[in-house]
């Protein structure tokens, strides 16, 4: 379910903010920051972005075939719990700091269904980790009665 969730982030924006006219816009997706003022766009490229959250997908779904092994997909789970951080940190960053210069500065923007599922992802992987770290107290529980 994580990596369905990240895999909405990454086909879905992010975040958008209406400037002073209402045709201008500021837009976060997955690979780019726009900002569209009259006629004129500036695209910055964000592709680490969508870099981060591949790379949490890849992880998610390695680590559902690592059953076998506990102790790694505790680690799995802890390694993607640091990359959904610095998704979360990116977005933040693009959103507060360089979206608050678009328009006006009162108006953070809406967040959107792409964040929304960066958050339900960062939610999932905790229940994740909770659930291996269960399973392998369970494991070692019936070895004790052995």
């Amino acid at each position: 379910l994580m990596a369905v969730a990240m895999g909405v982030s990454l086909v879905n924006p992010i975040w958008e903010k209406s400037g002073v006219d209402p045709s201008d816009i500021a837009r976060l997706t997955a690979l780019e920051y726009s900002q569209k003022t009259g006629i004129s766009t500036v695209i910055t490229p964000v592709w680490y972005l969508g870099l981060l959250i591949l790379a949490v997908v890849i992880m998610a779904i390695y680590a559902i075939t690592q059953y076998h092994n506990r102790l790694r997909q505790t680690l799995l789970c802890a390694i993607n719990s640091m990359l959904l951080t610095g998704v979360m940190g990116i977005t933040l960053y693009m959103t507060l700091y360089k979206g608050n210069g678009f328009g006006s500065s009162a108006d953070q923007g809406t967040f959107l269904l792409g964040f929304y599922s960066i958050i339900a992802a960062l939610i999932l992987n905790t229940l994740a980790n909770r659930a291996v770290r269960r399973d392998e107290k369970k494991v070692r529980e019936s070895e004790r009665f052995r």
